[in-house]
């Protein structure tokens, strides 16, 4: 799975799991809809990681919680 389906299963999980709406969502975390909906449709490539501490803010959550799940632990990078 790719690095970006990751990010947004994860998104959809919490929102699931937070009983909330992606408008509800953008609402809360000042990140415009159109943008989270890009997230969430894998067309944005690389979100920035201001955007990512504030859709964390938004589903009141840590970065560190976050991203603590095995799928981002088990993403091999190419450092070369």
């Amino acid at each position: 799975m790719k690095e970006q389906e990751i990010l947004s299963e994860r998104i959809q999980d919490l929102c699931k799991e937070k009983g909330i709406s992606f408008y509800v969502l953008s609402y809360r975390s000042a990140v415009p809809i159109t943008t989270l909906m890009h997230i969430v449709n894998c067309t944005t490539k690389n979100p920035g990681i201001f955007t990512i501490i504030k859709i964390c803010n938004g589903l009141d959550i840590s970065v560190k919680d976050f991203f603590d799940i095995k799928e981002f632990l088990d993403i091999a990078y190419d450092l070369d």
